[in-house]
């Protein structure tokens, strides 16, 4: 069985965890802190980043979440999550670099820090400058997000796709940290909603941070 190394708030990790379970690929979680720096970790990923998707048995480890989705979408037909034409297959891999990137760079990374390194491993307190900004940029992500939904049925186009696992995967952790405001954002709540409802969603919000637990509303399913 694939073995899984992740922890728990790796948005990544989140992304990856969602299309196997839309595509039914059973895995084991083994927990790995980067932050460690574990000689273990860096044998198998020398970024030393999760995830790292590893089979003992077959002596076979991926890295990069993104190249690990791909080899699932090369190599398991049920449910695909970068389908249709070239030009939609294009726009997911655009939207779900977007969400990897600029919305994990401009939002889920501050949030990381600021509310979790700083606590359980820095012991210090939050900058209230940064996370102001991060709600800032934010709101400008979920302004796009509305758009999105507004213009089609799911965020890249008429099927559920990469980008709304990617897009998920990091609005799920910025929401475990209580650092969402969803006034003024009726259609990405909403679809949020959605995909909080959804079977390969359950696992991630029973899983808890230890030291870290997310506000009461972070597993209910309607807001």
């Amino acid at each position: 069985m694939w073995q899984l190394h992740q922890f728990p708030l790796c948005p990544f990790s989140r992304k990856l965890r969602l299309l196997m379970g839309e595509k039914s690929v059973a895995y084991e979680l083994v927990r790995e802190n980067p932050w460690e720096g574990r000689d273990s970790l860096w044998q198998l990923n020398p970024a030393g980043r999760t995830p790292v998707l590893h089979d003992p048995a077959r002596k076979v480890t991926l890295c990069d979440s993104q190249a690990i989705c791909e080899f699932f979408e090369e190599t398991v037909d049920r449910n695909p999550m970068i389908s249709g034409n070239a030009m939609q297959r294009a726009e997911i891999r655009r939207l779900t670099r977007l969400f990897d990137e600029s919305l994990y760079g401009d939002v889920t990374a501050p949030a990381l820090h600021e509310k979790m390194k700083k606590r359980l491993i820095l012991r210090q307190s939050p900058d209230g400058r940064v996370l102001r900004e991060m709600g800032r940029l934010l709101h400008g992500h979920l302004d796009y997000i509305d758009w999105l939904v507004d213009t089609r049925s799911w965020l890249a186009g008429p099927t559920l796709s990469l980008a709304d696992l990617a897009c998920a995967a990091q609005l799920s952790v910025v929401d475990y940290l209580g650092g969402i405001e969803w006034k003024g954002h009726d259609q990405a709540r909403d679809w949020y909603m959605v995909m909080k409802s959804r079977p390969s969603f359950r696992p991630l919000l029973s899983e808890k941070m230890e030291g870290l637990p997310p506000p009461r509303e972070y597993a209910a399913l309607d807001l």
